[in-house]
């Protein structure tokens, strides 16, 4: 029997995804899998790959880590993207997703000398990749955490605490 992660966090590009994911992975002492470093660990950064092979390659590439990473246990971080493959979708019903939200004008200062291949149009283009994607982030959330104003810290405690009452740990 395949494992299942105690929480799976996705949200926007920026958004601080990975830094919740390996901070509530220290406050609740399990595992953590970015699917974007599993990707970047095997090809090379993502510049490289959307340079070398194009997005089409990386978004195969993604879907075999998010595929492997859903079978863990501990925390799960995908890329900004990976929710909008229909299976990934499909493969999220049924997770505990925290999602990880943040305004435009809080993620602006993330943007400065960005090396997202989709974001090289800056905030303006962060926010129409968002409004794009915002109904599918919806969907496959459990619970939304807005990280606007607040520490990456305070951020992580909110998450953990819903994670471990929900869980019942």
């Amino acid at each position: 029997m395949s494992e299942k992660p105690l929480v799976v966090v996705v949200g926007p590009p920026a958004a601080g995804k990975t830094r919740v994911a390996k901070r509530l992975g220290r406050i609740l002492g399990v595992s953590v899998v970015d699917t974007d470093t599993e990707v970047v660990t095997r090809h090379g950064t993502i510049p490289e790959i959307f340079a070398s092979q194009g997005e089409e390659f990386f978004r195969e590439q993604e879907r075999a880590a998010v595929e492997k990473a859903l079978t863990t246990s501990g925390v799960v971080a995908l890329g900004g993207g990976a929710v909008v493959n229909p299976r990934t979708h499909t493969d999220l019903l049924g997770h505990r997703v925290a999602l990880i939200s943040i305004t435009p004008e809080a993620v602006a200062p993330r943007l400065a000398n960005d090396k997202r291949p989709l974001l090289r149009g800056g905030l303006e283009a962060w926010t129409a990749l968002v409004a794009s994607r915002q109904e599918i982030y919806q969907a496959v959330a459990t619970r939304e955490f807005d990280a606007s104003h607040r520490s990456i810290d305070e951020l992580a405690d909110e998450v953990a605490a819903w994670v471990r009452e929900d869980a019942g740990l």
